[in-house]
């Protein structure tokens, strides 16, 4: 077991019941302060472990860090030291919150700021940024709807994890409101299309992971080394306009419809926390290729959720969901990218594609809540939704719990604001 994992551990910061923050997380972002400029913290309870002080005081001892790394705005400069030092880095944090330890409880003044005092930031520096398209139920809805039903999953798709390249520059963050996207959509079948604000925007259910540097450029990455080039995890909204994509994605994929807008939550869970909660993968038939075989459990059982809230109105939770759900797991879709030799870099973005179950209210997008509009989404005040209007909240949230421990990613929320 990795140290910090342990369930027994108690911290001496109080941390409320049922917080997705215990001394078993720990999970890595950047805030700053109205007095101070950005850096990086860790979460524990209510509160931000601030690492520069932690580092300034010398509770870091011989670990391979410098002030420069925890000062940073951004993660990639801790994270470019690699996952053994990041592991080490946690379990050193969590020994020096264990309740029983008293070296820094003295200075906790110092070190620890109250989480309403912060200002989350983006965690990571983005450089390349891919979504992939891993869930066979939404697939096969999507197929059904837009397709012929007897053959809703394209030739290639049970055979290699789809993906397509994003755009990193309009990844955001949790809170940042957004701008109906405006776009070429074709209402009417049988007429030209018209350049109109999107009359379909879509939230979509996803995950995204965050690596660490990856081999060089024509090198490959194995699913057996996979979790090794994995830092952690996120939640993450896919936004999509379902209208602009439909006219434009024959032949080369999403385009205007996707790049509008990707929202993130602002800790990155590392993958160490998440590994008490790791699990089988769903079965694969046929048989994947030899580059894509795996040994062991490659999945994770991390609940999901989704709410919409209308303005000045209740929040309405609309879908639950797991990311154990998926199809294929991260380690076959980082082998799979990185199979051609392509070069991961430390900070790149790797989104699940949309996680959707077998059942109805599992289902990760409003095009197949709705679906495809027919069946309107009632909520709490009575008005109904086929996709998201303007002033609507969409709010997602995931965690772990198990063996008396819950690990959780907080949220990731974004308002659709009406077309500029």
């Amino acid at each position: 077991m990795i140290k910090a994992n342990n369930p027994q551990l108690v911290s001496w910061v109080e941390v409320p019941e049922g917080s997705d923050f215990p001394i078993q997380n720990l999970p890595f972002g950047i805030f700053k302060t109205s007095y101070s400029d950005a850096r990086v913290g860790v979460r524990i309870g209510d509160y931000v472990l601030d690492m520069s002080v932690v580092h300034n005081l010398g509770y870091l001892g011989e670990l391979p860090f410098s002030l420069s790394d925890f000062s940073s705005c951004f993660l990639n400069e801790m994270m470019r030291k690699g996952k053994i030092a990041s592991r080490e880095l946690r379990n050193r944090i969590s020994e020096l919150l264990q309740s029983d330890n008293f070296e820094m409880q003295e200075k906790a003044d110092q070190v620890l700021i109250p989480i309403e005092d912060v200002i989350m930031q983006m965690p990571v520096q983005i450089g390349d940024y891919t979504d992939f398209y891993s869930s066979k139920e939404h697939a096969t809805n999507v197929g059904t709807m837009f397709r012929d039903p007897a053959n809703a999953l394209l030739p290639n798709w049970l055979w290699i994890p789809v993906g397509y390249h994003g755009r990193a520059s309009s990844v955001i963050l949790s809170g940042q409101d957004i701008h109906r996207p405006k776009g070429q959509i074709k209402p009417d079948p049988n007429e030209n299309p018209i350049f109109a604000p999107s009359r379909q925007v879509d939230f979509e259910l996803e995950m995204a992971f965050v690596t660490f540097d990856g081999k060089p450029l024509g090198d490959s990455i194995s699913t057996q080394e996979a979790e090794e080039f994995i830092f952690g995890m996120c939640l993450f909204n896919d936004w999509s306009a379902r209208d602009i994509q439909a006219w434009e994605y024959v032949p080369l994929g999403p385009f205007l419809a996707k790049n509008f807008a990707s929202s993130i939550s602002p800790w990155i869970v590392t993958l160490d926390a998440l590994e008490p909660f790791s699990t089988e993968t769903g079965e694969q038939n046929p048989e994947v290729l030899s580059y894509l075989e795996f040994e062991g459990k490659k999945s994770y059982d991390i609940h999901l959720e989704v709410g919409l809230q209308p303005q000045d109105s209740e929040e309405t939770t609309i879908c639950n969901s797991n990311f154990k759900y998926m199809y294929w797991n991260m380690a076959q879709q980082l082998a799979h990218h990185t199979v051609n030799g392509c070069n991961i870099r430390c900070g790149d973005l790797m989104g699940s594609g949309t996680i959707s179950g077998s059942t109805p209210d599992s289902y990760g997008s409003m095009l197949e809540l709705a679906w495809r509009g027919t069946k309107p989404l009632t909520l709490k005040d009575g008005t109904e939704r086929k996709f998201i209007l303007d002033n609507d909240t969409v709010i997602m949230r995931g965690h772990c719990e198990g063996n008396g421990v819950r690990i959780g990613f907080g949220e990731v929320s974004a308002k659709i604001l009406p077309a500029k």
